[in-house]
Formats: structure tokens, C-alpha cells, sequence
């Protein structure tokens, strides 16, 4: 079932399918209240009938809110619309970090180093406020 031109909650309209995973699909969208591009993360169908595939997702974006740090996305919103649980977060132009290094290969030095600082720094950021992430990986 496609959700693009879908709005949730009369204020975030999804507008294009950018990112696949186990456990959600992402969407690129807009935020029609504050006229922003935001990215939204849509619990999958057979997670969405579990309750604790549900809880799984919502602990996900209640420790995710509690970080505020340059290398890691703000959690604007959470919510629920019929069976569609949702995690609305910051919008980074660019796609993954997998997308860009098929894209860019081979990388620099230089530019391997920053990209692997940039992950540790807000690893140990997060780390230090009790969030361990569990699915360190390119795609995310």
C-alpha cells in the first residue's frame, strides 16, 4: 500500500518512499503547520499489529528524543493514525551514509576519518545518556 500524498494527523503530508528497512520505511514529507521538509517513520504493517513491535518502536523514538547533538536527528513528533504508528524526525538532504559511499567511491582518507568521528561522537554522546543503539550500520 503506497502512502505517498497521505497526511497524518491533518499535518504531515508524505511525499516520497526514501529509505526501506526491517523494522519501518521512511518517507520524505512535509510538515504543513510549519511549512518545513521533515522525514517520517512509518512502523511496519505486520510490527503495527504487535504490541510489543509497537512499543519496540515507540521506546525507539522516546530515547532518540532525549539527544540533542549535531550528529544526530531531532525526534520532532510521535503519533498514531488508525494502524499507522509514526516517528517524525529532522530531514537530512544526502540519503544514507550506504547511499553516499556507492555513490562516492571510492572515499578519502580524509573523508572516511571525519565520517567515522562524526559516528563516534554521537555514539559516545548517546552512550553517555543511556541510549545504546543496538543496529550500528551504513543504512542507518
Amino acid at each position: 500500500m503506497s502512502l505517498i500524498d497521505k497526511v497524518l494527523k491533518e499535518r504531515y503530508k508524505l511525499t516520497e518512499l526514501i529509505a526501506e528497512g526491517g523494522m519501518a520505511s521512511v518517507y520524505k514529507g512535509t510538515d504543513l503547520l510549519l511549512h518545513r521538509t521533515i522525514a517520517v517513520k512509518i512502523l511496519k504493517e505486520n510490527l503495527a499489529l504487535d504490541k510489543e513491535g509497537v512499543e519496540r518502536f515507540y521506546r525507539e523514538a522516546r530515547s532518540s528524543a532525549k539527544l540533542s547533538h549535531p550528529n544526530i536527528v531531532n525526534i520532532y513528533d510521535i503519533g498514531q493514525e488508525g494502524q499507522i504508528y509514526f516517528i517524525v524526525m529532522e530531514y537530512l538532504p544526502g540519503g544514507t551514509l550506504d547511499k553516499q559511499i556507492s555513490s562516492k567511491t571510492p572515499l578519502s582518507v580524509e573523508e572516511v576519518i571525519r565520517i567515522g568521528i562524526e559516528i563516534t561522537e554521537a555514539l559516545d554522546y548517546a552512550h553517555t545518556k543511556g541510549v545504546i543503539h543496538r543496529d550500528i550500520k551504513a543504512q542507518n
